[in-house]
Parts: C-alpha cells; sequence; structure tokens
C-alpha cells in the first residue's frame, strides 16, 4: 500500500496529524486566537485542558503552530493585538463581576436600584454599559498613548527640524515628554458610556483623590512644600497627616446630616444612626402602635429647625400643662420632649436623652454601651481582611500579628466611638454654654469638627478610613452647593474629573513612578499603558544599584 497510517508517539499519545496542525490554524481561527489568547497561554491551555481529551486534541492545532501563526510581522509586534485581548478580558471580567453582584443582591433580598421593578432593555443594561465603558477606556489608552510615543519619536528625529521650526508651540506640545500621558487620558471619555449615577460619581471622586495624592507625593519629594534646607528637603512634621482631613470632614457632614439630608450618604449615615441608640431614643416596647415615634431622620429635621429658631428653651409639660410647650414646627419631636425630665432646660438635650438630665452621664452612658459593640464590629471586620490574605504571617507570627491587629481594632473603636458620641454631645455642649443666637446654624459644624478631633488616636494607621470619609464629604459638599446654588452642575462633570485624574496619575508617572508608592498601582499603571505588569520603578533603582555596584569595583 502506497499510504499508511503514522506510528504513534511513545507513551501511547497521538501528535496531532491533521492538515490544520501542521499547516496551522485557517484564518478565521488565527484572527481569533490573536485576539483572544497569547502563544504562552495556548501552550497551558494546551497542556493542562485540551491534550486531556482524545477528541479536542486531534481537533485543535498544536502550541508550536499557533505560535508560529501569531508571530507578528518582521518588524512589527502585537501590541494592537495585545490590547484588544486585554479589553475583551475586561469586558467579560467586569460583566461577570456586575451579575454576580445583582445575583447576590437581589438573594438578600434588595430591590433594583431604578425601584420599580421592570426589566430594562439588553443595551440599557448597567452590566453592560459598565463594561463597555471599562474596556473601551483601556483600548482608547493603550491606542492614543502608543500613538502620541511614536509621534513625539518621529518629532523629535533631525529630519523633523524643518517642521519645528515652523511650528514652535505645537511641536512643543507633543514633543513633551508628559504629551503621550495627557493625551491618552482622553479615553476617560469613555466613562460617559456608563449612565450617570452615584457609581460613576464615586469613581471620579475616587480616582481624583489618588491622582491628588500621586501629585502630593511629587512635590513633597522634590521639596516644593516643605522646602529645601542645606541642600536637602525638609522632613515633614511629625504631627502632620491625612487626620486633618478628619475634622473638615466630619463638620461638613454632620451640617449636611442636619440641614441637607438629601446630600448626606446613605450609607454613611445608617451605619451612624444604628450606633447611636443612646442620643436617638428607639421606640418602647410598650409605646402605643397608633402614635408615631420620631425616627433618627425626623429628629434631625427637628434639630434643624431649633437651629433655624435660635435654639428655644425647653417648657415641660410637666410642670405647665396648660402652657403651649413647643413650636408648631417642632409637634415632630413631641413623643420625645413631652416625657423629658422636668429638670432639662435645653429642648435639644429634652429630644436627644429625655430621660436623663445629666448631658455628662448620658456621655458616659453612650461610652458604656457603644464601645463593646463598636470593639466587636471592627474586630470581626479586621479579622476577615487581615487575617485570611496573611494568614501565612499568622501561622509564623500568630503573637504578633494578633496584637498588632487588636491595637488597632481598639484604636479604631476608639476613634469611631469618640466621634460619634461628641458630635453628638456637642449640641448640649454648646447649648449650655453659648448664647442661643450665638452661631445657632453654623455650631453644628464646629461640633462635628471637634469630633473628627478624635482621629489623632488613628492618626498613623487610619488613613484608608479618612480618605473614605473626606470622599464622602466631597460627594455631599458637592451636591450641597448644586442644592443651594452656589455653584452649578456640569453636565459630565465627574466624567471629566475622571479623565483630569488619569492625566495628573500619568504626568506623576512619566516624572517619578515611585511617587506612586503602591507597587501594585505602579504595576496597574504599567499595565494601563501597554509595558506589561511589571514595577519598572523598582527595576530601574535595581539597575541603578549594579552600576554603582561595578563603578565601585572599577
Amino acid at each position: 500500500m502506497a499510504s499508511s497510517s503514522p506510528p504513534p508517539s511513545p507513551g501511547g499519545k497521538a501528535v496531532a496529524s491533521t492538515t490544520g496542525s501542521s499547516a496551522g490554524p485557517d484564518p478565521v481561527l488565527r484572527n481569533a486566537l490573536r485576539y483572544t489568547i497569547s502563544p504562552r497561554e495556548y501552550a497551558a491551555l494546551h497542556r493542562y485542558v485540551l491534550s486531556k481529551s482524545r477528541a479536542l486534541r486531534r481537533a485543535t492545532p498544536s502550541p508550536s503552530s499557533v505560535e508560529k501563526a501569531l508571530q507578528p510581522r518582521k518588524g512589527g509586534d502585537d501590541y494592537n493585538a495585545k490590547a484588544v485581548r486585554h479589553s475583551l478580558r475586561v469586558f467579560t471580567a467586569t460583566w461577570i463581576g456586575m451579575k454576580a453582584w445583582d445575583a447576590i443582591m437581589k438573594r438578600l433580598g434588595n430591590k433594583e436600584p431604578g425601584g420599580s421593578g421592570q426589566k430594562k432593555p439588553f443595551y440599557k443594561s448597567p452590566a453592560l454599559r459598565l463594561s463597555l465603558s471599562l474596556s473601551t477606556i483601556l483600548f482608547l489608552y493603550r491606542v492614543l498613548f502608543r500613538f502620541l510615543t511614536r509621534l513625539r519619536a518621529h518629532l523629535l528625529d533631525p529630519q523633523a527640524e524643518p517642521f519645528r521650526l515652523r511650528n514652535p508651540r505645537t511641536s512643543a506640545t507633543l514633543t513633551s515628554p508628559f504629551a503621550p500621558a495627557i493625551g491618552a487620558s482622553l479615553a476617560g471619555l469613555a466613562l460617559g458610556a456608563y449612565p450617570s449615577s452615584q457609581m460613576r460619581v464615586s469613581i471620579g471622586i475616587y480616582a481624583m483623590f489618588r491622582a491628588l495624592e500621586f501629585g502630593w507625593n511629587v512635590c513633597e519629594k522634590e521639596g516644593m512644600i516643605w522646602g529645601i534646607k542645606n541642600g536637602k528637603n525638609r522632613e515633614r512634621p511629625w504631627w502632620f497627616g491625612s487626620w486633618m482631613l478628619q475634622p473638615f470632614a466630619f463638620g461638613q457632614l454632620l451640617h449636611a446630616a442636619v440641614f441637607d439630608p438629601d446630600c448626606f450618604p446613605t450609607s454613611f449615615g445608617d451605619w451612624i444612626f444604628k450606633h447611636s441608640a443612646t442620643y436617638l431614643p428607639p421606640r418602647p416596647e410598650n409605646y402605643p402602635t397608633a402614635l408615631k415615634w420620631p425616627g433618627a431622620s425626623q429628629i434631625l429635621e427637628n434639630i434643624a429647625e431649633m437651629a433655624r429658631l435660635n435654639w428655644p428653651p425647653n417648657v415641660s409639660p410637666i410642670l405647665f400643662p396648660n402652657k403651649e410647650v413647643l413650636p408648631p414646627s417642632l409637634a415632630g419631636v413631641s413623643p420625645l420632649s413631652s416625657q423629658a425630665h422636668p429638670l432639662i432646660t435645653s429642648l435639644s438635650c429634652a429630644t436627644l436623652h429625655p430621660t436623663d438630665p445629666s448631658c455628662l452621664r448620658t456621655y458616659l452612658t453612650f461610652w458604656l454601651n457603644s464601645f463593646p459593640t463598636m470593639t466587636r464590629f471592627f474586630l470581626i471586620f479586621y479579622s476577615a481582611l487581615t487575617l485570611v490574605p496573611k494568614f501565612r504571617d499568622l501561622y509564623n507570627f500568630p503573637f504578633s500579628t494578633i496584637q498588632r491587629m487588636i491595637s488597632q481594632v481598639l484604636r479604631l473603636s476608639t476613634f469611631a466611638t469618640g466621634a460619634i458620641s461628641t458630635a453628638w454631645a456637642s449640641l448640649c455642649f454648646f447649648q449650655q454654654y453659648l448664647p442661643r443666637h450665638v452661631l445657632a446654624t453654623q455650631r453644628i459644624f464646629l461640633g462635628g469638627f471637634f469630633a473628627g478631633m478624635w482621629a489623632w488616636v488613628e492618626r498613623r494607621h487610619g488613613r484608608s478610613v479618612f480618605l473614605y470619609s473626606a470622599r464622602a464629604s466631597v460627594d455631599s459638599l458637592w451636591k450641597v452647593g448644586v442644592k443651594r446654588r452656589w455653584w452649578k452642575a456640569m453636565k459630565g462633570g465627574d466624567v471629566w474629573v475622571f479623565v483630569l485624574a488619569l492625566a495628573i496619575s500619568g504626568v506623576v508617572y512619566e516624572r517619578d513612578a515611585r511617587a506612586i508608592r503602591e507597587g501594585q498601582w505602579r504595576k496597574g499603571i504599567s499595565w494601563l499603558r501597554g509595558e506589561g505588569w511589571k514595577d519598572w520603578a523598582l527595576e530601574e533603582d535595581g539597575e541603578e544599584e549594579e552600576g554603582e555596584e561595578k563603578d565601585k569595583d572599577e
């Protein structure tokens, strides 16, 4: 016979003998593989998955043929294919993550954000639009960065000198080392594909906070903030830190909670009100169900009205049963003030702690009731956040790891309990020591300001908490300003904030990557630019140290 079947390979595993595996995949399959998987990833997939099945092994091309087919043309690279490939993966990962999150929320009984219960069309799905937005941002950023980098290199070439002489301003702009980063940041406009919502605003504010932090690090490192003495940068003062944001953030948040509750972050307020039972008395068990009892939001609304009325005094209905004791606009707190102790002279005290005439005793009672609850909450939270990812540290150094976690939990519990108690107790304090007409509404901000001073307790390790409350305060302040017409809301303003944040982060990374102190963030920016998931700053430091050692040896 002229034809015979090929002999089996050693070990009983047949080598793929189809024409597709020897000549490489067909053009359609080749393009599909190029934009979905790299040769190295396909080799791993073939080794651990495809080769385990005889049918799949015969039907799919071999890793060597795929690697040969996916090799870029001579003098080229697979930058664009990699950009498409990574964008598709971001799209898929975001889509799956959003769908999983929606399933978890529905499982927990939470309603849809729209609240209407109607199923949205596929093209209006938040999961689709967020996935499309993030993947488009990645693709456009890489394409723009690549194009502007090459354009800058061409303009710096000696042959382009006539163009530089004819267009000095344009050439100076395009040849700037920061031009690719600034131009590529326009990819952030793709965030507008996601519908305007609180999530989009939060993304913009978070990105801007990180960018400003990177910029601050550069300015501090180059001596622009603390100055230079004897050729060296002055050190940062020992008392300076992110904790200083808390007095202003808490002051604004407390003022917004009282006077502009619609501009106050709901999740932030729910957690605080839940741990403020001493100052926000819950409904008594034996209270008649037919009668209304004021909730936390109603109590805050009436406190705002008290401030507008210059804090009227408390007239006890027990001592004066036939006298009108409450203004008509404060009827909402009558269930509290009507049972207030006769010795209470302040209407705010009669609302916040009606059964106890002593403000100091109420303050101490809050600490006794809330501190153990806070400690238990943060202990559970930090156990899941710290011990699970750092199980190796717990195994190797159990006592030091547990001691460090407990000390952090105690400090954070002290900060939270002190801040919340001071915010409520400040209303009683100002009522006792300030005339009624002095700082009638501004004292709310001052109370929050003093509450934020408790951040000193956690000043060394509470940076993430401080920045979270600062972001919440900025978001609330912007909404308050729009509501009161201090400034006008710009359509798509959160998108432009995100674009500006990308530009600042890119400029800082280009100027001094070490100013971005977190290694994962440096790797993320490098990956966003298409330079791989690598920390180039550390590699440059390693090269500099090797060069110095060689110079010493020579």
